[in-house]
Formats: C-alpha cells, sequence, structure tokens
C-alpha cells in the first residue's frame, strides 16, 4: 500500500505541474479551452500575469510533493508529503466554493493521497 500511497502523491504532483504549464505558459491557448465557461474569452490576455503566479504556486506545490518522494526518512516523508497534501486540499475545497468541479478535480485527489499517506506511509 505504501506504493500506491506514492503514486497517488504522484499523480497529484503531476497534476499540478500540468496547471503549472497551463497558467504560465499556455494560458491565452490552452488555458481558453480548460476555462471558456469560467471566464470570458477577452479577459485571458489581461490576466495572464495573475494566471502566471498561480501557475508559480501550484508549481511550489508539485515542487514539494515531488521532494517528499525523495526523503529517505520515512517519518519525515510522510509528513512533509501529507503537508503539501494538505495545502492542496485546502486549496481545492476553497476553490470549490466558486466551482463545483474544482472539488472533484483538485480537491478530491488530494483528499484520497492525503487518506492513504495517513494510512500507508
Amino acid at each position: 500500500m505504501e506504493i500506491v500511497s506514492k503514486a497517488f502523491i504522484g499523480l497529484v504532483a503531476l497534476e499540478h505541474l500540468y496547471i503549472l504549464y497551463l497558467e504560465m505558459f499556455a494560458w491565452e491557448t490552452l488555458g481558453k479551452k480548460t476555462f471558456k465557461g469560467a471566464l470570458a474569452s477577452e479577459l485571458f490576455k489581461p490576466t495572464k500575469g495573475l494566471a502566471a503566479n498561480q501557475g508559480l504556486y501550484n508549481g511550489f506545490l508539485a515542487a514539494g510533493l515531488i521532494w517528499s518522494l525523495c526523503i529517505s526518512d520515512p517519518i519525515w516523508s510522510k509528513n512533509i508529503g501529507m503537508f503539501f497534501l494538505g495545502c492542496v486540499s485546502v486549496a481545492g475545497l476553497f476553490g470549490a466554493m466558486y466551482s463545483r468541479a474544482i472539488f472533484f478535480k483538485q480537491a478530491l485527489p488530494a483528499l484520497i493521497s492525503l487518506i492513504c499517506a495517513y494510512l500507508f506511509l
């Protein structure tokens, strides 16, 4: 089950690397397709800097999760992983107040990973 827990952490990290890419580098192209109902098309260009900043934060979350997988001490690895999964969960729950889809795309995978890390790491 340890491998499953670490795989879930890795998947959440990959998701946040994708969000980093989307918000920092593809906001006006792929971002328009992804967030077509949430933001008017003409707002993507003026919000590019804001989206890039959000993407950077998602990158920090991914880096923390990846870091947790590289730590050899099992207690520290678990604690660091659970901290960053908690951060992702809180961000996803906050976002879910504005979009139910965010709960399922961001918060739920992080919460499942958090529970697995708590139980099996």
